[in-house]
């Protein structure tokens, strides 16, 4: 099963090397950068290491791009700024010997410490489509992402968005692993303060408000 891994990236010189580096551990059939305009040296770090193609700038547009770059039948997209465990390719081939398994994803744990992060990073244990994020390290078939029609072009929670169309096409599973992330968001903001935005845009997400007009009021550092 040949899985290619997806990285969009803008402006991450700060954490390109090390996610790359952990991905190439991993034996991936291939390692792809989707970039977005970095003027940081990012691009240049990372050509170092594997291809790397140009994107709009925009997650979703990122990631979209890198898939119609890839070669793999399996697609894995992961943060600049996140880890990969030990193993996770072997887990995510093991998934797809699952009867009718589409995708999903890792459990969180950041790369610092506080209470509130070790709560939220606890929660990711638990069997909840609506909290995976894709700081957890989203993958799928390449056929079923081809079936939902790619990440959809919105400006947040395309993440959520994606995690609930591959759900309707077959099983969609959370492997027990976890991911390491950056917790560089909660560290500058504040953990409280930066779980409270987020846990209100969720909300506000579910409660049908449009990502265009939520995005206004979650400025990402990098895209």
């Amino acid at each position: 099963m040949d899985i290619s891994v997806i990285i969009p990236t803008l402006n991450e010189a700060a954490f390109i090397e090390d996610t790359v580096t952990a991905v190439l551990d991993e034996q991936p059939t291939e390692l792809i950068v989707s970039d977005g305009g970095s003027s940081d040296g990012t691009i240049e770090i990372a050509r170092r290491f594997c291809n790397v193609v140009s994107s709009h700038r925009g997650r979703a547009r990122q990631m979209n791009a890198g898939a119609e770059a890839a070669a793999g039948d399996v697609l894995l997209f992961l943060h600049a700024d996140t880890l990969l465990p030990h193993g996770a390719l072997t887990s995510i081939r093991d998934t797809f010997r699952q009867p009718r398994s589409v995708g999903g994803c890792f459990r969180l744990r950041f790369d610092a410490h506080s209470p509130l992060l070790r709560t939220y990073s606890a929660f990711t244990r638990l069997p909840i489509k609506s909290i995976c994020f894709g700081d957890r390290a989203i993958f799928a078939t390449r056929d079923a992402f081809e079936k939902v029609g790619r990440y959809p072009d919105i400006p947040i929670f395309e993440d959520l968005e994606m995690v609930k169309l591959l759900s309707r096409h077959g099983q969609f599973r959370m492997l027990p692993q976890a991911v390491t992330t950056s917790a560089r968001r909660f560290v500058s903001g504040g953990p409280a303060r930066q779980q409270m935005l987020n846990a209100r845009l969720w909300i506000r997400y579910h409660l049908g408000q449009s990502p265009e007009s939520l995005s206004s009021q979650y400025e990402y550092d990098t895209h």
